[in-house]
């Protein structure tokens, strides 16, 4: 007999640097692929502008999970829903819901590791290094936007990103002109939400519109905007990229965060370096070190991780050949996990 408890939702999206933290959960925790339901958000398109998503989630951002309250489960009572919009806590939610001390019914006969850090310090290592992955400074969605820093490679970024960021403004105009004209109700707040997107993305849209041009066909303000273009993404790829990764690359054990044991460190620290290392031309059959090596290079300047990481003990650690930087050990290990497999298989995105 079919349960009647109400189950989760996932909204995610299948290109998204966060959704694929959330997917990695659900494999590492040994989740069925029927306890959770799953929906794709469209964001090429705007999906996650719907004035219904927005309820939902008012930062229009992907994952999102909507949980059913704990006291409402019961199958004589009509259950209550919460959403999770930050991917912190969905993670960790996911964490705990799934394990022998949880009241969460399941199909999956899979084991469920804890992947919560055992101690104190080993948790307040993992939340320094989440911490890092999820500053504005490391944003892996702000360096696709910004994957730039000369006319050819402005090119080529334009072609693929002018699309999708004028079916955005254009969902955004429409949504904006429809509560305007009141086919749809739609708060103040919402309506100056779409309005700050709007100019957000315009902003970015201009200059991909005059990505395929010389800068000797442009304009003065399409120079300038160009050159700000530039400018921003020199800063956020080889100053503030380059910091975060010194910063996670000295914090993490090796080859997983907290050493041997995976834990929930790795799940974002995974999705962020493998969408870094897409962006730096990197592949899904990349080993660590040529993974690792494709985004040193395209920071460019010289720079590189220390390599002071051996897996083999006894052995001092010293940068010489068959060491490698903490991040590529990390980039190995996760190769070689079913997870890793079963989400980046057709590709690291």
């Amino acid at each position: 007999m079919p349960s009647t408890i109400p189950k989760a939702v996932l909204y995610y999206s299948p290109a998204s640097v966060w959704s694929a933290a959330v997917l990695l959960t659900l494999e590492e925790k040994g989740y069925a692929d029927d306890e959770i339901d799953r929906k794709q958000v469209n964001l090429a398109k705007g999906d996650n502008y719907d004035p219904t998503f927005l309820r939902l989630n008012a930062k229009a951002t992907v994952p999102t999970l909507v949980v059913p309250m704990q006291n409402t489960l019961s199958d004589d009572m009509d259950s209550r829903y919460k959403a999770l919009t930050e991917t912190e806590a969905i993670v960790e939610f996911l964490d705990k819901s799934r394990s022998a001390m949880s009241r969460t019914h399941t199909t999956s006969a899979l084991p469920a590791p804890a992947l919560a850090p055992a101690t104190i310090a080993f948790s307040m290592k993992s939340k320094t290094i989440i911490h890092y992955l999820h500053s504005e400074l490391g944003n892996p969605n702000n360096l696709r936007y910004l994957n730039a820093r000369d006319d050819a490679s402005l090119r080529s970024l334009s072609a693929e990103l002018y699309p999708v960021f004028q079916q955005k403004q254009q969902t955004l105009a429409q949504y904006i002109t429809e509560a305007e004209e009141e086919k749809i109700h739609a708060s103040v707040k919402t309506s100056n939400f779409w309005r700050e997107k709007k100019s957000a993305v315009e902003v970015l849209l201009s200059v991909y519109e005059n990505g395929g041009k010389a800068e000797s066909e442009l304009d003065e303000d399409a120079k300038a905007q160009r050159e700000e273009f530039f400018k921003e993404a020199r800063k956020a790829w080889e100053v503030d990229l380059r910091d975060i990764l010194i910063k996670v690359n000295s914090e993490i054990i090796g080859p997983y965060s907290l050493g041997d044991q995976f834990s929930v460190g790795d799940l974002h620290l995974a999705a962020w370096i493998a969408r870094l290392v897409k962006l730096a031309g990197g592949t899904y059959e990349d080993d660590g070190q040529t993974a690792i090596g494709k985004l040193e290079n395209h920071i460019g300047s010289g720079f590189a991780l220390p390599k002071d990481f051996q897996a083999e003990d006894g052995e001092s650690k010293e940068a010489r050949p068959g060491y490698q930087s903490k991040l590529g050990a990390f980039w190995d290990a996760m190769r070689g996990r079913p997870s890793w497999n079963k989400v980046y298989g057709q590709g690291i995105y």
